[in-house]
C-alpha cells in the first residue's frame, strides 16, 4: 500500500510547487477586479463567452507572470525568509521550468482572450504581463524605492482587460478603475514592506520603508490613499455608478485615507491598514459590480 501511496503523494506534492509558482491567491482579486467591471460596462448584461475568456485569460495570464516572476526573482527568494521555501530557490523544481510556464501561459492567455473576447482585451492582458515582467521585476524591483509605484500600474490592468472585453473599447470609467488600482498599490504593498522590512533589507530590495525609513512610506501612504478614494468615486460621475456606489466609495475611502492617517501613530496600525487595503478593493469593486441593479 505504502509503495502504490508514496508516488502519488510525490506528484501530487511536484502539482503543488508548480501551481504555486501561479500564486492563485493573489490571481483571485485580479480576476474580480477584471470580471466584476464586466456587469456595469454593458449595464448588467455581460454576455458568457467573453466573461469566461476574462476568467481564464486572466489566470492564465496572471499566473504565467508570477511564474516568470518566480524564475528571476529565484535569488532573492532565497534570500528572504518568507520565500526561501518556494520551489525554485529551494531546488524542487528546475528553474527554467517557471519560465517556459510562464511563456506558454501567456501564449494561451492571448489566445483565449482574442478568441473569446477581442483582440484590445489580448492585449491589454499580455501589457500588463510586459509591465509586471520586465518594467516591474526586471528593472524597478532592484533599482529604486519607487519600484513599487510605477510597475503596479500591472495590477492596474485587469478592471481594464474586463472593460475593453465587454465593449471593445475603453473610456473614462474604465481609467478611472485602472487608477484606482494604481494609486491604491504603493499604501497597501508598502504596509506589506514594512511588517516584512528586514527581509527586504537582507535581500537588498530597495523598498521605500528599507531606504527612507518606515515614516515616510507612512507619510506617502496617505497622500496615496487620498488620492485612491478622490479616483474612486469618478464611476459616479460618468453614470455608470449610482449613489449607493458613491456613498459607499466615500466611506470605504474614508475608512483608507483614515487607516493611513492611524498608521503614523505606531506599528501597530501597520498590519490593519494592509488588511483594510484587501477588504477596501474587494468591497470597493464588488460594490461597483452590483451597482446596476442598485439606486
Amino acid at each position: 500500500m505504502s509503495a502504490v501511496t508514496a508516488p502519488a503523494a510525490g506528484a501530487l506534492d511536484m502539482f503543488r510547487d508548480y501551481l504555486s509558482l501561479l500564486k492563485l491567491r493573489i490571481v483571485v482579486l485580479l480576476d474580480a477586479t477584471a470580471v466584476g467591471v464586466m456587469i456595469p460596462a454593458t449595464h448588467g448584461h455581460p454576455r458568457l463567452v467573453p466573461v469566461l475568456a476574462v476568467l481564464a485569460g486572466g489566470t492564465l495570464a496572471a499566473g504565467g507572470a508570477h511564474a516568470i516572476n518566480c524564475w528571476f526573482d529565484r535569488d532573492i527568494d532565497a534570500a528572504m525568509s518568507r520565500t526561501r521555501r518556494r520551489p525554485l530557490p529551494d531546488g524542487r523544481i528546475p528553474a527554467w521550468h517557471a519560465l517556459a510556464l510562464g511563456i506558454v501561459l501567456n501564449a494561451l492567455a492571448f489566445a483565449v482572450l482574442w478568441s473569446g473576447a477581442n483582440l484590445l482585451a489580448a492585449s491589454l492582458a499580455l501589457l500588463g504581463t510586459v509591465i509586471y515582467v520586465f518594467v516591474y521585476t526586471v528593472w524597478l524591483k532592484r533599482t529604486t524605492p519607487q519600484n513599487i509605484v510605477i510597475g503596479g500600474a500591472a495590477g492596474a490592468i485587469p478592471p481594464l482587460v474586463g472593460w475593453a472585453a465587454a465593449t471593445g473599447r475603453l473610456d473614462l470609467t474604465a481609467f478611472a478603475l485602472f487608477a484606482v488600482i494604481f494609486f491604491w498599490t504603493p499604501p497597501h504593498f508598502w504596509a506589506l514592506a514594512q511588517m516584512i522590512k528586514a527581509d527586504y533589507a537582507r535581500a537588498r530590495i530597495p523598498m521605500l520603508p528599507v531606504v527612507s525609513g518606515e515614516q515616510a512610506a507612512k507619510r506617502q501612504s496617505v497622500g496615496y490613499a487620498a488620492v485612491t478614494a478622490a479616483v474612486s468615486v469618478i464611476p459616479f460621475f460618468t453614470g455608470r455608478a449610482g449613489e449607493i456606489y458613491l456613498a459607499g466609495a466615500v466611506v470605504l475611502g474614508v475608512g483608507l485615507v483614515g487607516m493611513a492617517v492611524l498608521d503614523l501613530s505606531g506599528k501597530r496600525w501597520t498590519r490593519r491598514l494592509f488588511a483594510y487595503s484587501l477588504v477596501y478593493v474587494a468591497l470597493l469593486f464588488g460594490l461597483f459590480a452590483i451597482s446596476p441593479f442598485l439606486p
